[in-house]
């Protein structure tokens, strides 16, 4: 059963210009067009680089920022067929996580006081001594103490002000929780704890997840299911053991090749794709593949002028490449990207296709 459905999503910021008479000069193309379903009481997992449009998307669906096009159904209903007023209501089944817990919670406010509002702000009932036996049961099941309730968020450290991040989450019983980096600005030793937290707190009341990440071992972690994302658009969606196991795009590869193991022989042994040029504009997006002018498996033409269907290679597995079938056989062979001048870079990685699933 599907707790979330996203169709054909698309979040453009339009690009204005002008003193007094502003007119629109293209758009950002943030998201572009994406696909997504969320099983009930499972994690899915959305990777990808800095700029790809994971924690916009991630925001469209809150309604935090409004989509242009597209559908986002939570629970059958159609969230975007609703005005403010209908969508008050469902905004209790809903909620999020937020990347940088400081600057989330109101510095002004006592923990007490942020744990009450959702309460306060949807007539929850009770009154002051039912909120605040909600709060203490909220304290309790992220691990803090009771004794907190008068502390502000400057107090805290990271790790607990997430911790008050998630209690605020919880405090109307939601069905679904984004969570946008929610360990990115945390220590190594203080997200397991976090990570761990987030998979009790499923278990308990179980919960639905969307993890926005850009951590590719925290998603391997947590997440059933992954989605790796590009330039607004996914290029590859699999089970988390499948993905992590053999991936098929271009780009899921270089990702998965940069990622460190434990076992020093293995690691000095392996071979990297290094990706040449920076992430192209969300603006002007290329034609064809959006990978295309990054890709060491680039073809000629069909990659440049024809964008790829993210279609089924396997059970659950699917991959927006014309050639991820010839690139996993060796049919095709990774080639050395060349500099702007036009010169090789004898600096570049160029190993077969096994090589990157390690």
């Amino acid at each position: 059963m599907s707790m979330l459905e996203v169709r054909d999503l698309r979040v453009h910021f339009p690009i204005k210009a002008g003193t007094l008479f502003q007119r629109n000069h293209g758009s950002v193309k943030a998201v572009d067009g994406v696909d997504l379903d969320v099983a009930a009481g499972t994690t899915f997992g959305l990777v990808g680089e800095s700029g790809c449009g994971k924690s916009t998307l991630g925001r469209a669906i809150m309604r935090l920022t409004e989509p242009t096009s597209g559908s986002i159904t939570l629970g059958g209903q159609d969230l975007l067929a609703l005005n403010e007023r209908k969508l008050r209501p469902l905004r209790r089944d809903f909620q999020m996580v937020f990347q940088d817990p400081m600057a989330s919670l109101d510095p002004r406010q006592s923990v007490e006081s942020l744990l009450t509002e959702p309460l306060r702000a949807h007539k929850i009932p009770g009154g002051p001594q039912g909120h605040a036996r909600r709060v203490r049961e909220l304290l309790d099941v992220v691990g803090l103490p009771a004794s907190v309730v008068n502390r502000y968020p400057h107090e805290f450290s990271g790790g607990q002000r997430q911790r008050v991040g998630i209690a605020r989450a919880l405090a109307l019983n939601p069905k679904l929780i984004i969570a946008d980096e929610p360990v990115s600005a945390l220590d190594v030793s203080i997200q397991a704890q976090v990570i761990n937290l987030l998979k009790e707190l499923q278990e308990r009341f179980s919960l639905t997840y969307v993890v926005i990440a850009h951590d590719l071992a925290v998603v391997r972690h947590i997440s059933q299911t992954v989605a790796v994302m590009y330039l607004g658009v996914i290029i590859e969606q699999a089970s988390s053991g499948a993905l992590y196991k053999e991936p098929m795009h271009p780009y899921t590869k270089a990702l998965m090749s940069a990622v460190p193991v434990p076992d020093p022989a293995i690691e000095e042994s392996r071979s990297r794709i290094l990706l040449h040029g920076d992430l192209p504009s969300p603006v002007n997006p290329p034609t064809g593949c959006r990978f295309h002018t990054r890709c060491p498996w680039r073809q000629a033409t069909r990659c440049d002028d024809e964008r790829p269907a993210l279609r089924e290679l396997s059970t659950g597995h699917r991959v927006a490449c014309h050639y991820a079938e010839d690139i996993k056989a060796g049919r095709i062979q990774a080639h050395v990207v060349a500099r702007e001048t036009g010169t090789p870079d004898d600096g570049v990685t160029t190993p077969s296709p096994e090589s990157t699933e390690a």
